[in-house]
């Protein structure tokens, strides 16, 4: 529904790309609050080829042309569009920029063994002081670095790296840049300086001439290239913004944290478990908690971890479908809830968990090789994964507590997951603490605020959360103390050991 704007209005769009699906939103802020409707929807579909894994990046921009000419379609002043998308993964473009093979997904196997031959190289201390980055074997860093062992053609073709929202902004705008809340994630950044880390890079003989100038978020880079404006109707005052180009650091500007001791979880395919700091943490402990330090908004710092998150019920879903049982997600909700409590649990963040070809059968066997016993209902695989996820934010919310040396006293859910109303409750009652779930849309909420602010609606961050709270209702949770928690917490801490 379009809302009646006042005269002191403006509108923006937010093109958001989840590892499952896109989406182009309209916001419209009326002086006052901020209003949002979903205007077009696509599929994110990854594809195999020979080669391993890629994601079809010509499929989703087509997507994301289709939501702007939706834009166009339902008339109005638009004054600037944004994207942001997940991290990590990057193209190749060549002198001609133009793509230098399809960009690779962060599930493909070629990273394997990549993070042990740096650590070999570099030292594990060396490399947390040097970017802050949490050690996954599919950043940045050492997918290039599969390639540069490869021998690969295409690097050695390569003449610029773009991460995939730094893609689509350039064939949007025209503009070569890599904004620094999705450059953070790729393991390649000094987390002091906010510049591509060049030492760490000659270490590694990786190639550092390809690498674009770092933005900050919010920077506008023009107006739509006139090939777009043709395809969508749009007009040439649309200006591309890049905002927080990573959903999680989109995700972050659009949670009400109410202060310093408020913890957020971003909750989706993955879960994003933080806190948010003002500068990048880059302690011992921080080091042994394996936290990552991602860059910001305003020179603020994502101090978190990731944690393997709803991929687990999505996988069994897709498994249980190939099968001819199709589940909703609400129905898979309601057969965890009645299935008996405590019973197995898996580490979410198991290696063989991370792109096994039949989810449920995965999740069976590392149950008995750890001991315990196999589920033998889908109510109850779905319960395991609830509660383990639910253990799992319980665990690192007692990391950064530790790192940072307080108590977080709330818990702010959002994204797809503050919907699961099973997983709230859960994670309140694991972690003994209350709460708050919602807004579910926080990256593209986010990605708009941002938007807002470079367009001169909005003054600071702080200003922007204020409109999110106005705007935004949250569900509260409180946890109902159970003593069985504790045990199984402990038996989680021992599965997450060994």
């Amino acid at each position: 529904m379009t809302v009646p704007l006042a005269a002191s209005a403006v509108t923006a769009l937010a093109l958001d790309l989840g590892a499952e699906s896109g989406r182009a939103v309209r916001g419209q802020f009326d002086g006052d609050r901020l209003h949002m409707d979903v205007l077009h929807r696509f599929p994110n579909r990854p594809v195999h080829v020979s080669d391993g894994l890629h994601w079809d990046v010509l499929a989703l921009y087509a997507g994301m042309l289709d939501g702007l000419s939706q834009a166009h379609a339902q008339g109005g002043e638009i004054g600037s569009v944004g994207l942001d998308t997940w991290g990590v993964d990057f193209a190749l473009l060549g002198r001609d920029n133009t793509l230098v093979g399809l960009p690779y997904h962060y599930r493909d196997r070629r990273t394997e063994g990549m993070l042990d031959l740096a650590l070999a190289r570099v030292g594990r201390e060396a490399l947390f002081r040097a970017t802050g980055i949490q050690f996954l074997g599919f950043n940045t860093l050492y997918q290039l670095l599969a390639m540069r062992q490869a021998g690969a053609v295409a690097l050695d073709a390569a003449h610029r790296l773009l991460m995939i929202p730094d893609l689509f902004n350039f064939w949007l705008s025209g503009a070569q840049g890599s904004e620094w809340t999705v450059a953070s994630t790729s393991q390649m950044c000094d987390a002091r300086t906010g510049d591509w880390n060049r030492d760490l890079l000659n270490q590694l003989d990786l190639p550092i001439a390809i690498l674009p100038p770092i933005l900050s978020p919010g920077s506008v880079l023009g107006p739509l290239r006139p090939e777009v404006q043709q395809t969508t109707g749009l007009g040439a005052s649309v200006q591309v913004i890049a905002p927080a180009c990573h959903d999680t650091g989109a995700a972050v500007v659009g949670v009400p944290l109410a202060g310093p001791r408020s913890a957020y979880l971003s909750s989706g395919t993955w879960s994003l478990v933080g806190a948010e700091t003002t500068a990048p943490v880059l302690t011992d402990a921080a080091l042994a908690a394996n936290l990552t330090n991602e860059g910001g908004v305003d020179g603020t710092t994502r101090l978190l971890k990731n944690i393997s998150g709803l991929w687990l019920v999505q996988e069994c879903q897709r498994a249980w479908a190939r099968q001819g049982h199709t589940w909703s997600y609400a129905e898979l909700a309601q057969i965890a809830s009645d299935a008996p409590p405590f019973g197995p649990l898996v580490n979410p963040n198991a290696p063989d968990l991370l792109a096994p070809p039949d989810m449920p059968a995965a999740l069976r066997r590392f149950c008995q090789r750890s001991g315990q016993p196999a589920p033998t209902t889908e109510g109850a695989l779905m319960r395991v994964c609830l509660e383990s996820l639910a253990l799992a934010y319980r665990q690192t919310l007692e990391q950064i507590e530790g790192v940072l040396g307080f108590t977080f006293d709330r818990v702010h859910i959002v994204g797809g997951g503050s919907q699961h109303t099973l997983l709230c409750q859960l994670t309140a009652d694991a972690c003994g603490k209350p709460v708050m779930a919602g807004p579910v849309e926080a990256t593209a909420i986010g990605n708009l605020v941002v938007q807002l602010r470079s367009l001169g609606w909005l003054a600071s961050l702080a200003e922007g959360r204020d409109l999110v709270r106005r705007s935004f209702a949250v569900t509260e949770y409180e946890p109902r103390p159970d003593p069985r928690w504790d045990e199984a917490y402990a038996r989680f801490i021992r599965l997450s050991e060994a």
